[in-house]
């Protein structure tokens, strides 16, 4: 698999063997610096792979895209080619916007911090935290029923190469409820980079806005996840984990259903439940505190 995963000595410690040298298998973690015709925009940890994915993925959730007609160009540098004497590293990759796409200017660039855990973190207030999107999620008229979403974690799952042999990637998928399929699935060290490189592939494959599709995530519905299910048109977000407040109130302020604690034939819709079919009989009560 390349640089996706490196090989490394480690000691095993098991309470019947005691201790024991062995080779384990570990995700890759490196930089990635983003460039606009030549100037840095940000830098994210992440695994290699799908690097232009993921770069318009980012761009998408900002706002400095809209689709993926807005990318001209993208090319690894820093390596043969552009006058250096060391080999590329695949580290830095440089886009070309299409014409008449504003470019970000460098007090925008300064704002972008991103790390593996969380995501974009040098934002300079919650205002400029949430963009607004194009699409008008609220308007979707999609149904799924709550059997469909119950297999999605396992679909998910099924489809992490990566996390088999090394058990430190999350994922997201993205499921079109028209045709019953698992259009793309992408790993990686962040969840945040996870979900940018599939919008960004929705985005290079012109699928833009992501009308009747849920996206499903291997771990927690942050904030941040929920902003980029919005700005790429998804309608449904799905979550093994817990979502956060903020999370909760993004998904229900924009019109997306957001679904967590998806385990199993259990879950809880936290929003707009309306999408979400069920063949038992709906019980209605006063609420009550709900824990899974």
């Amino acid at each position: 698999m390349g640089r996706i995963t490196t090989r490394r000595p480690v000691q095993r410690i098991t309470g019947d063997r005691g201790a024991q040298r062995r080779v384990d298998t570990l995700a890759v973690e490196e930089p990635l610096e983003i460039r606009i015709g030549g100037s840095p925009l940000v830098v994210t940890m992440r695994t290699p792979g799908h690097d232009v994915e993921l770069a318009v993925g980012f761009l998408v959730s900002e706002g400095i895209l809209a689709d993926g007609s807005g990318l001209a160009s993208a090319i690894h540098c820093g390596g043969p080619g552009t006058g250096g004497d060391e080999p590329n590293t695949y580290n830095v990759l440089d886009l070309r916007l299409a014409d008449g796409v504003r470019v970000p200017g460098p007090e925008e660039a300064r704002r972008f911090y991103t790390t593996s855990s969380c995501g974009v973190c040098g934002k300079a207030s919650i205002d400029a935290i949430e963009t607004t999107s194009t699409f008008d999620v609220s308007t979707d008229p999609v149904e799924i029923a709550a059997e469909r979403i119950s297999e999605l974690p396992d679909r998910l799952r099924a489809g992490q190469a990566v996390f088999d042999k090394t058990g430190g990637l999350h994922a997201a998928a993205l499921y079109d409820t028209t045709t019953d399929e698992l259009l793309v699935v992408r790993e990686d060290v962040g969840r945040h980079n996870a979900v940018d490189k599939v919008v960004g592939w929705a985005a290079l494959q012109h699928r833009l806005p992501l009308r009747s599709t849920v996206l499903q995530v291997s771990g927690r519905a942050s904030f941040e996840l929920t902003q980029k299910a919005a700005m790429a048109g998804v309608p449904v977000l799905s979550a093994v984990s817990a979502p956060s407040s903020l999370a909760v109130e993004l998904a229900e302020r924009v019109g997306i259903t957001l679904a967590g604690f998806v385990r199993g034939s259990s879950m809880n819709v936290y929003t707009h439940p309306r999408r979400v079919t069920t063949t038992a009989h709906d019980r209605r009560s006063d609420l009550t505190e709900v824990r899974p």
